[in-house]
C-alpha cells in the first residue's frame, strides 16, 4: 500500500508555527539563485508559499554573476539579519559545489550542504542535517521502529544516500545499514532481503516488485518527470506487496517542511542560545 505521511507533516507543521510564535522576530530565510531556471522559479514559489504559511520571513537573491554568487554567500553569512541561508540549482559551470557551500555559515547551513555539517554527522554532533535525507529518516522513524533492521540504501549521493546511512547508523537509531550503486553487483538480492529500502537514483520506475520481500518499507526519493507526470524512482505497482511512499506527496512533502524546521531552530541557536 501507499503509506499516508500527512500526519507526520501536519505534525510537524503545527510544531513550527509553536516556535516560531515563540520567538521575538520571525525567521528569515535567504536563497541565493543564479540564473533560475524555469522549474527553480517554480520551486521558489513553492517555497516562499510555505514560509509564509509558517510566519518565516523569506527573501531570494537571484546573482547574475559568479563573482557575486561567492560575495553574497560570505555577505549573507555574516548578515546578523538572517537565520538560514539556501543555495539553489543549477549552479554555475565549472564552480564546485564545495567551495561555494563552504561559504555557508554551519550555523546558517540549513540545507546541511555545507563539508563542516556533513562532517559533524560522523561524531553524532549536533549539525544540520541534508533535508531530504532527515526526511527519509523522519518518514522511517514514524512508520517503523529501525533498531536492529536490515535497511538497503539504493545511491550513494552526498546529500541523500552518504547521510542517511550515517543517521540511520547513528547510536540510538541503530539501523543495519548497506548502501548500493551503479557498481554494485546484483542489487536486486541485497535489496530482497532487506526491512527497509531507500531508493534515490534518479531513474524513473527503474526498481519493480522483483527488488522487494513482500511488506517491506520502499522510500522513493526519486523526482523524475515522464510524459509530464512527476513519477518516483520505484514502480508503483510496488505497493501492492510492500509499504511505498508516493511521488508526489511522500518524501518531498516531509523534505519542504524539514527545510522550515531547521530555518527555526537555527533562529532559536541565534536569538535564544538553544
Amino acid at each position: 500500500m501507499f503509506v499516508n505521511v500527512e500526519p507526520l507533516y501536519a505534525s510537524i507543521v503545527e510544531d513550527v508555527r509553536t516556535r516560531v510564535s515563540n520567538l521575538p522576530r520571525p525567521p528569515k530565510l535567504a536563497v541565493v539563485t543564479f540564473q533560475p531556471d524555469p522549474s527553480t522559479q517554480s520551486y521558489l514559489k513553492s517555497q516562499e508559499k510555505m514560509a509564509k504559511r509558517l510566519g518565516i520571513e523569506y527573501a531570494v537573491f537571484e546573482v547574475p554573476k559568479v563573482t557575486e554568487l561567492k560575495q553574497i554567500l560570505s555577505k549573507l553569512s555574516t548578515d546578523i539579519n538572517i537565520d538560514g541561508i539556501l543555495l539553489t540549482h543549477p549552479l554555475p559551470n565549472g564552480v564546485s559545489e564545495f567551495e561555494l557551500v563552504s561559504l555557508i555559515s554551519p550555523e546558517k547551513d540549513v540545507e546541511g550542504r555545507n563539508p563542516h555539517s556533513l562532517g559533524s554527522l560522523m561524531y553524532d554532533a549536533f549539525a544540520f542535517a541534508p533535508c531530504t535525507a532527515e526526511a527519509v529518516v523522519r518518514i522511517i522513524k514514524y512508520l517503523t521502529e529501525p533498531a536492529g533492521k536490515r535497511v538497503v540504501i539504493v545511491g550513494r549521493s552526498v546529500t541523500v544516500g552518504k547521510p542517511v546511512a550515517m543517521l540511520l547508523a547513528q547510536k540510538g537509531v541503530d539501523a543495519t545499514v548497506t548502501i548500493c550503486h551503479s557498481r554494485t553487483p546484483d542489487i536486486q538480492l541485497i535489496t530482497k532481503e532487506a526491512d527497509i529500502v531507500v531508493v534515490a537514483i534518479g531513474k524513473a520506475k527503474h526498481l519493480t516488485k522483483e527488488y522487494f520481500k513482500p511488506g517491506a518499507l520502499v522510500v522513493d526519493v526519486g523526482i523524475n518527470v515522464e510524459e509530464n507526470e512527476i513519477v518516483g524512482d520505484v514502480e508503483p505497482s510496488v505497493a501492492e506487496i510492500c509499504e511505498l511512499t508516493p511521488v508526489p506527496g511522500g518524501v518531498g512533502k516531509i523534505t519542504t517542511v524539514v527545510l522550515m524546521e531547521h530555518v527555526v531552530k537555527a533562529a532559536e541557536r541565534r536569538i535564544l542560545g538553544k
